[in-house]
């Protein structure tokens, strides 16, 4: 019987990430992402005045890590209205691409993208755990997007007695 040794593979070079170059990169495109949206907004807010819509309303909930928008509603003052078949481009950019990618929306997908946008960019997770509801408003007259956020959370609290 002969015993041989085991061949071993030689040793990984180290990892050559260069973590600066990474979040300086994503500091770009988060940017680049920021500077979109003014013309979107502005698109959205011509368009649904265009249509004779002054505000959206939006709400939301999520909890263990699932979360949805769960209404999007249109009104005209204080009546309820159809989003009209409408289309307006959307400026967004992709993953995999550097380039702006200018898409042709409806208004209704609009003010859905910028709210999951908007819940993405102020209150990141807000789907995990206990999770969070809440309401947006699109004023289209005053031209602005107004969040109402409501956290949800466990709390525990310890008393200690000496008799």
């Amino acid at each position: 019987m002969t015993l041989s040794e085991p061949t071993l593979a030689p040793p990984m070079a180290p990892p050559t990430v260069d973590m600066g170059q990474m979040f300086a990169s994503h500091a770009a495109r988060a940017a680049r992402i920021e500077a979109l949206r003014p013309g979107n907004k502005d698109r959205l807010f011509d368009g649904l005045m265009a249509a004779g819509i002054t505000h959206v309303t939006v709400t939301f909930d999520g909890a263990g890590d699932s979360g949805q928008i769960e209404s999007i509603g249109a009104w005209s003052g204080e009546t309820a209205v159809e989003f009209p078949e409408t289309e307006i481009a959307y400026a967004a950019l992709t993953w995999d691409d550097p380039e702006v990618e200018m898409r042709q929306l409806s208004l209704e997908d609009v003010v859905e993208q910028l709210a999951y946008d908007f819940l993405s960019d102020t209150h990141g997770g807000w789907e995990n755990n206990d999770g969070a509801w809440g309401e947006f408003c699109f004023d289209a007259a005053a031209r602005c997007i107004h969040l109402e956020f409501n956290e949800r959370f466990t709390s525990s609290e310890l008393y200690t007695h000496d008799f």
